[in-house]
């Protein structure tokens, strides 16, 4: 799982871009990991909007992130076949 440095606790779980570090600089491996994190984290990041905009039932659920993935993946194939959207 990707998160933002949100969650840079959690390191065993959710992976998080690097964080730049007082007084120095990231390193060029690390920027351009952050840069492809930060990418692909952002796919999750609209998906997750066009979800909750499309279906107003889910912007205040509450159920373990584990357990609403059965409910995520039948709204997204509602989405793709039923309102022709997947952007």
């Amino acid at each position: 799982m990707l998160g933002d440095l949100g969650y840079e606790g959690e390191a065993d779980t959710i992976t998080v871009a690097f964080k730049k570090p007082k007084g120095g600089e990231l390193t060029d491996v690390q920027k351009t990991f952050n840069k492809a994190h930060n990418g692909v984290r952002a796919i999750g990041e609209r998906g997750n909007s066009l979800l909750k905009t499309t279906f107003k039932a889910l912007r205040n659920v509450s159920l373990c992130p584990w357990k609403i993935g059965k409910i995520a993946a039948a709204a997204l194939v509602l989405l793709h076949f039923e309102h022709d959207r997947t952007t």
